[in-house]
């Protein structure tokens, strides 16, 4: 009987490869030009580069410097692609964010920083922004808890190129700076003055400091007074969860008349009555975002209706003022 195959011996080993023949050296990457490196670099996001080319040698990290990588930092990718931590509340990480941006307006060079959007940062960052970016023209610093209107107060006095402002979640500043944006700012066309949800903060529960979310700002009316006289240019407004009244929305109604987005989600004091009498003379709004939300009948002890627009639609009633 004949014996079975047998499987084929391996292959020999292939030799180690031989860098060091004909085929010349391997590229030694520290010695590509400043223009070619920077023309990389600008392909990465701020994340990118703080993690990666900066790390890798001298020549790299001085083409990172370059003012024309600076022209924005931007870390608000990263932010919304990872769940909130505690630890982003942190003295520890608000220090983290303060240095890089500090590091960022550095190599901005004279004036070349146009466009910031980080969040956790200080008032010891913003005082450096408004004295070195007098050309900024996008400022988005939501919860910084440690940016108050001392900081903002500078920033409208030496940022008055401002466009776009995103303060939602800074609870230490009030509608005092609001109104000096208002006067100084003349091209804001974007406000986002968004706060925590104060109706239902479970989800905040463990991660914001108690203390904070307690600190929600309470004048609503203040600074809606603020933004419809001082902000008449205003075409984007997000209150989420502003504790305005009726008065106050017709306040900015009355002064933006070229708003084309309001979003008014979670504006408890508002009643769907509220919302058509003060809209009526903008002209130019294309979409509104109103407070339709599920509110807990903890909040307001009622027995039959928990559904805001529900019941506000069914009674045209104020009952559900905050």
């Amino acid at each position: 009987m004949d014996a079975p195959d047998q499987p084929p011996p391996p292959p020999p080993p292939l030799p180690p490869a031989d860098f060091s023949g004909e085929s010349g050296p391997s590229p030694d990457w520290a010695e590509l030009t400043h223009e070619c490196l920077t023309n990389v670099f600008a392909r990465l996001t701020a994340e990118q580069l703080w993690t990666g080319p900066m790390l890798v040698c001298k020549s790299w990290l001085r083409a990172c410097a370059d003012p024309s990588l600076h022209t924005a930092f931007d870390l608000e990718a990263r932010f919304e692609s990872s769940r909130e931590s505690i630890r982003w509340w942190s003295p520890e990480f608000e220090r983290r964010v303060d240095a890089m941006l500090r590091s960022a307006v550095g190599w901005s060079g004279d004036g070349g920083l146009a466009a910031i959007r980080a969040r956790h940062c200080s008032d010891r960052a913003l005082d450096l922004v408004a004295e070195r970016c007098p050309n900024l023209q996008v400022l988005s610093i939501k919860s910084c808890q440690s940016v108050t209107d001392a900081s903002m107060a500078r920033i409208a006095s030496c940022c008055t190129s401002l466009r776009e402002l995103d303060i939602s979640y800074c609870h230490e500043v009030s509608h005092v700076s609001l109104v000096l944006i208002g006067r100084n700012c003349p091209n804001l066309k974007v406000l986002k003055r968004n706060l925590i949800n104060w109706l239902d903060p479970s989800q905040h529960v463990g991660v914001v400091p108690a203390e904070y979310l307690n600190a929600c700002p309470q004048e609503g009316d203040s600074e809606a007074a603020a933004i419809g006289k001082y902000m008449p240019q205003l075409e984007h407004l997000e209150i989420r969860f502003s504790k305005l009244t009726a008065k106050g929305l017709t306040s900015i109604c009355n002064g933006c008349l070229d708003l084309m987005h309001l979003d008014l989600l979670g504006c408890a004091n508002l009643t769907s009555r509220d919302i058509v009498n003060a809209t009526s003379n903008l002209k130019n709004l294309q979409d509104i975002i109103k407070p339709n939300f599920y509110i807990p009948r903890s909040v307001y002890h009622t027995e039959r209706y928990g559904h805001w627009q529900l019941y506000d639609e069914r009674f045209q009633t104020d009952v559900f003022r905050i």
